[in-house]
């Protein structure tokens, strides 16, 4: 529904509703504006001036991104499904721990961390006796700063999908390759990772996505990403026609990513059937301790380190006597837990049935529904957020102006935006089973529910489990629709963190900013007592 109104507003316009900034809450005029003509005008400017630069730096900001989360993710994975070694159970634990982070609060942690007033550059000025100027040190404004800081923060994505396919490769396949002679590292590249393919596909698409449509991130960076050009044609221009028109630029790259890695995985696909995963392989001395060291770098620098930095930031905050959130603090956590419960009730059953429909029938139109159902999550949540006001709007009409103070738009921007977040972890546990066990049971007289419910839900339960946390926490997370569609008076941990950072208030940000990551840590902590 939201990206149908975005969509329509691009192509149609609406000569007849006001600037976007009222949209935002800020005061606008009640003249209508010439849409066609300024729209118009605006785009074509944007395109010969800044838009190709906001493509390039997209693009690049993307690889930067998939490159730190395939490095951090997929060998996290691999070590913590593949062997054992001193810390490994509580290293798999703590991997996850970065998705409680949002991306702009560890931005703003490490900006003030590596900044030219930080503790880093002024401790390396102390022991040098050098001058700002007279050194190189790292930009950490920037685009490889900015895909740094979204790579830490989205990693545990590829972790959490990865780290099951891993666990539950054939040991017998690795095992007739070493038969015939294939070296341990080729077994690995040509066997073990094949298989887990399909997780890691869905764990860098949404990776991909989630960095195409982030903007606190960029905007603190000053990157002028694709995103950011939406946000300020919004802002800046005022304009909701060409930020919508720019959305199906984003929207189209996502596309053409997405196409082009399907069509080179061509018709590839793989099945495990033992139920018994391959044991995992003890690690001695410098192997042990190189294999945890490798862990504990991404839990140190995506979790550790920020937290440390926000509360060193509370401390400050408390010590001058200025930490007076009070009862507010408790009043923002119930309701960013009761939006993010309410949000992961509707999303994870509605892609698991869509995922099971996928499976059961594998037509045309369905792939296309489902594919059509998933590409919310590369749209902007304010964008989705203004396409529901659209909506909202015509209900007004109806007498349904009451949906607007309540939670229902929130949750259905949520459900637009975090559908792909489900449905791509469920759709790849369901690609590691084997059609032959549905044909079975079908061959035996079982209907399609009953072989979900004796077959299919005893093999997803590790998927549904990821999935539910991925969801849980990105609701958590959730700032620019719920920062839009939220009723009157009904902040969040996530929007006040937001509202203090902006205004370089880093240390009143830490309280709500550490809440996020207590509330997060909760599924967490219960999703992996029964990991190994």
């Amino acid at each position: 529904m939201p990206l149908l109104a975005v969509v329509a507003r691009a192509l149609l316009g609406d000569p007849g509703v006001n600037s976007g900034g009222s949209a935002l809450g800020s005061a606008s005029s009640n003249t209508p504006i010439n849409d066609q003509i300024d729209s118009a005008a605006n785009l074509a400017h944007l395109v010969s001036t800044v838009l190709p630069g906001f493509v390039l730096n997209t693009f690049g900001l993307a690889a930067g991104v998939l490159l730190v989360v395939l490095v951090a993710g997929v060998g996290s994975a691999w070590l913590i499904a593949a062997y054992d070694f001193p810390g490994r159970s509580w290293l798999a634990r703590l991997l996850v721990l970065p998705l409680a982070m949002p991306g702009f609060v560890m931005a703003y942690a490490y900006t003030d961390f590596f900044d030219a007033s930080g503790w880093l550059q002024t401790a390396l000025r102390q022991m040098t006796s050098l001058k700002i100027g007279e050194y190189w040190f790292p930009e950490i404004r920037s685009v490889p700063g900015a895909a740094l800081m979204l790579g830490l923060a989205l990693f545990p994505y590829v972790y959490m999908l990865a780290r099951p396919a891993f666990a539950e490769r054939s040991a017998s396949l690795s095992d007739a390759a070493r038969t015939l002679g294939m070296k341990p590292h080729k077994i690995w590249w040509k066997v073990t990772l094949p298989v887990a393919r399909p997780a890691i596909v869905a764990g860098c698409a949404l990776v991909l996505m989630e960095t195409l449509a982030d903007f606190g991130t960029v905007s603190y960076f000053a990157v002028d990403s694709l995103a950011a050009g939406i946000y300020r044609a919004w802002q800046g221009l005022g304009d909701q026609t060409t930020a919508a028109r720019l959305s199906l630029v984003l929207l189209a790259i996502v596309g053409l990513l997405l196409w082009l890695e399907k069509a080179q995985r061509g018709r590839m696909a793989s099945h495990g059937r033992q139920v018994q995963p391959a044991p995992r392989v003890a690690l001695r001395r410098k192997r042990a301790i190189a294999a945890a060291l490798f862990c504990f770098v991404w839990v140190f620098l995506g979790f550790l380190l920020p937290v440390g930095l926000l509360f060193k930031g509370l401390i400050s905050q408390w010590q001058a006597g200025e930490l007076s959130q009070g009862l507010k603090f408790f009043s923002w956590s119930i309701n960013s837990g009761l939006l993010a419960i309410a949000g992961t009730l509707i999303i994870v059953p509605s892609a698991l049935l869509v995922a099971y429909a996928c499976r059961l029938n594998s037509k045309a139109w369905v792939r296309a529904v489902a594919l059509f159902a998933t590409s919310g999550y590369a749209v902007p949540g304010l964008v989705l957020a203004v396409g529901l006001l659209l909506i909202a709007r015509q209900l007004d009409g109806l007498g349904l102006s009451w949906v607007r103070a309540t939670i229902i738009l929130v949750l259905l921007a949520y459900l637009a935006r975090f559908f792909a977040v489900a449905f791509q972890g469920l759709q790849a546990g369901m690609q590691r089973i084997a059609p032959t066990m549905d044909d079975s049971a079908r061959s035996l007289g079982a209907s399609p529910a009953k072989v979900f419910t004796k077959i299919h839900w005893p093999m997803l339960k590790p998927s549904i489990g990821a999935a539910t946390l991925l969801v849980f926490v990105d609701c958590l997370k959730e700032l620019p629709a719920t920062l839009v569609l939220r009723p009157f008076n009904f902040d969040t941990l996530a929007v006040v963190a937001y509202q203090y950072a902006s205004d370089e208030r880093l240390a009143a940000a830490a309280a709500p900013a550490l809440g996020l990551v207590l509330i997060g840590l909760i599924p967490t902590i219960w999703l992996a007592r029964g990991q190994k």
